[in-house]
């Protein structure tokens, strides 16, 4: 079987465990009583859709675009689209758990930004993004710790980040020497032939580009403020949640939820959409904030809809444009 064929057989097998997982938690909790509870939220779920999209996913875009050099610095409007469809891609799409990534690079040259630039920025965004989401993961582990007085949990928690912090810093490390001109080099060496030296050339621009990017430390500082004011107030869809259940309402018990269901949810990326895993996440840390194991899992199903809801249109959006280029090179393609 080809590497491609076992990938994709594997992401299915852990689909399928990730649903079997989801099917034994809800069982457990009891279908009657989490469709109650999640019934019970009712207001809150549109209102949950709607603060998603305002609050965390057009900070995230606005943090992308401070990345840009003003002068070639697309429309906030035009990345947030792009940021939206990433975002839903990246949720929805089996195996895509970084394809958003690629979408939304691929969608910004589309729109007129050169593609080295394009896919500097995303990469940038994306280390610097881990970075903040590691110091927000230790931000919940305090504040569950500081709530609940449950230690033991903490090195593992720390370790798993600490290991995480060394992998992405390596990777960070490993741009600024130029790697993209180094991948590029061995599979032009590989090929043997002189019709990949283009590739060495697009790898050493990529390199330049991120270089520059990185040098640009007021832009790198505005990123992660941005990013960090995103996954704080993202806490907010949570709060709105648990205040529509009558739960513990607390927007520090929001900021703990979010950050370890995120944690969580990172850590077994492998799992598309993390199904499964991100309801192991809320009712394990809603058991330890007092939160029923039926409420817990009826705010894990009003994200779920939430992604959907905002999912959905965004993966159409996305299709809509790669069948109207394609539709266009055909037409072209006839004339000549």
């Amino acid at each position: 079987m080809k590497a491609s064929g076992k990938i994709h057989v594997t992401v299915w097998l852990l689909g399928l465990a990730g649903a079997a997982l989801f099917t034994i938690l809800l069982i457990r909790q009891g279908l009657p009583q989490v469709g109650a509870a999640f019934a019970a939220a009712r207001w809150a779920i549109a209102a949950v859709v709607a603060f998603h999209f305002a609050v965390p996913v057009f900070l995230d875009a606005l943090a992308w675009w401070v990345l840009f050099p003003t002068l070639e610095r697309p429309a906030l409007l035009q990345l947030l689209w792009m940021r939206w469809v990433g975002e839903s891609v990246s949720t929805l799409v089996p195996s895509a758990a970084v394809g958003g990534d690629i979408v939304r690079a691929r969608l910004a040259a589309i729109n007129g930004t050169p593609l080295p630039l394009a896919a500097g920025t995303v990469l940038v965004d994306l280390t610097l993004g881990v970075f903040v989401q590691a110091g927000f993961t230790m931000l919940g582990l305090a504040l569950l710790v500081d709530a609940t007085g449950q230690r033991n949990f903490v090195r593992p928690t720390l370790i798993a980040t600490l290991i995480g912090v060394v992998c992405i810093a390596g990777f960070y490390f490993v741009q600024r020497l130029g790697m993209f001109r180094s991948l590029a080099l061995i599979v032009a060496r590989l090929a043997n032939s002189p019709e990949w030296q283009s590739l060495v050339e697009s790898g050493e621009t990529l390199d330049r580009t991120v270089r520059t990017l990185y040098a640009r430390r007021r832009a790198v500082m505005t990123c992660c403020i941005w990013t960090i004011i995103s996954l704080v107030g993202g806490s907010g869809e949570i709060w709105i949640a648990l205040h529509a259940l009558d739960l513990h309402a607390t927007f520090v018990n929001a900021v703990i939820l979010q950050s370890t269901v995120l944690t969580i949810r990172s850590a077994a990326f492998a799992v598309p959409g993390g199904l499964g895993v991100q309801e192991g996440g809320y009712l394990f840390v809603g058991n330890l904030l007092g939160i029923p194991g039926d409420a817990a899992f009826a705010l894990s199903l009003i994200a779920r809809v939430r992604e959907l809801a905002l999912g959905i249109p965004g993966l159409i959006s996305w299709q809509l444009i790669e069948v109207r280029r394609l539709w266009r090179a055909r037409l072209a393609a006839m004339v000549r």
